[in-house]
């Protein structure tokens, strides 16, 4: 008996990324049994065509890009990897290549990051490509990292660089030419979720967030949480060379590496005391982190500074979402 269309979609390029419990991707749900003693973490991120991904981009770089912003939100709690659900919407006549390519890119992620599909939903749509990732995750009870806890007198720390997903953004989009490498462009189309970091911080930071939204919006979530206010360094933000060669050349780039996101780096809240254990996290997992403010009494707000202490910070603080 010859498949329908979308079962024999579906049988081609999901059905090989499945695991133990999506049942073949035969049903409309999948069965699961999460290990004892884990809570289970859930999160879910959608990213559309034109706003989320640029239309060239190629198609295995959105599914790893797709699964991997889903993963530094779990990353962001502490949690390890279990399996996703997707729903992919694509515009009628989208190219067998381009499903070739996306469910490739996917396989590519799942090896490394040792998560597989579970199931989801495949639609088509008279819009721009759509695509949902739900992420589930496994943590001890108790031990999650969350977004509230800070404390003013908290050191303000971040991983890795900062600023190099939204130059990315930038070179794909033809308004920024130096990327001499590539590095820049890399980072904007593949985010490094900084799950064994996660992991590290249990116990040692208060609170925490992923940064895709913009260094200092992502921070004034914290401090809304939180009840206080937050100060950063500009001259402490970690910096890769291609982003800080970008600066040089522009210096009015400072706002667009401290409000554009797509960084997808750790941000979190760690007692002063607690400085030997955060860099013994970051020696364990592999990540380098750094010390970029402190939260401080008063009024919710984070304010950037420069090196003599003046208020610089621009007037758009990250990406709305509305």
């Amino acid at each position: 008996m010859t498949l329908p269309p979308e079962f024999a979609l579906i049988a081609r390029h999901f059905a090989p990324l499945a695991g133990e419990g999506a049942l073949g991707l035969e049903d409309d749900a999948a069965l699961l049994d999460p290990p004892p003693g884990r809570t289970l973490v859930l999160a879910a991120d959608a990213m559309v065509a034109g706003v989320h991904f640029l239309p060239d981009d190629p198609p295995d770089t959105i599914g790893r890009k797709l699964l991997r912003t889903n993963l530094s939100d779990l990353a962001a709690t502490g949690a390890e990897p279990f399996g996703y659900l997707l729903t992919v919407a694509l515009p009628k006549g989208t190219p067998e290549a381009w499903l070739a390519g996306f469910s490739a890119g996917l396989a590519e992620d799942q090896a490394v990051f040792g998560v597989r599909l579970l199931g989801g939903d495949t639609v088509s749509t008279p819009g721009p490509a759509c695509l949902s990732l739900t992420i589930l995750g496994l943590v001890p009870p108790g031990a999650a990292l969350l977004r509230a806890g800070a404390k003013p007198g908290d050191s303000l720390w971040v991983s890795g660089t900062v600023g190099d997903g939204a130059l990315g953004l930038r070179v794909g989009q033809g308004r920024l030419p130096s990327d001499a490498d590539g590095h820049l462009l890399r980072r904007y189309r593949l985010p490094e979720p900084r799950l064994a970091l996660g992991v590290a911080l249990r116990g040692v930071a208060r609170a925490a967030m992923d940064v895709s939204d913009g260094l200092l919006q992502d921070c004034g979530h914290l401090c809304r949480l939180a009840n206080c206010g937050a100060e950063i360094e500009a001259a402490r933000i970690p910096l890769s060379p291609a982003a800080r060669a970008a600066l040089a050349a522009d210096p009015s780039l400072l706002a667009v590496i401290a409000g554009g996101g797509d960084d997808y780096e750790l941000l979190f809240a760690a007692a002063p005391e607690a400085e030997a254990a955060v860099r013994a996290a970051s020696a364990a997992s592999g990540i380098p982190v750094t010390r970029i403010g402190r939260f401080t009494e008063g009024p919710v707000a984070v304010t950037l500074r420069d090196d003599r202490g003046r208020d610089i910070t621009p007037a758009a603080a990250g990406w709305s979402h509305i």
